[in-house]
């Protein structure tokens, strides 16, 4: 007998809006930092996001945080939860 009551966590990361010239579409840079294997130096990476903005409301320089969701397009599978924090003018 399956619960049905069990919920999958939503994957949320916070990044950086690199360009908002799509429409209803933001590219987010998510940096992480991973820990070399063999030297144990931590090194910086970077992943790119296609993220679903409705209201066109993220600007570049903005830092967003995104969710999971089920594919909108060929690239798109995230969506902006929210604005954390807007870039200077």
């Amino acid at each position: 007998m399956t619960d049905n009551n069990t919920e999958k966590a939503v994957r949320t990361v916070e990044g950086r809006v690199v360009s908002n010239k799509m429409d209803k579409t933001v590219t987010v840079l998510v940096e992480r930092q991973v820990k070399h294997a063999l030297y144990g130096k931590y090194i910086r990476r970077s992943t790119k996001l296609h993220a679903h903005d409705a209201d066109n409301a993220c600007k570049e320089g903005d830092i967003v945080r995104v969710k999971e969701i089920a594919p909108l397009s060929k690239t798109k599978n995230w969506s902006v939860v929210e604005i954390v924090s807007r870039v200077a003018e």
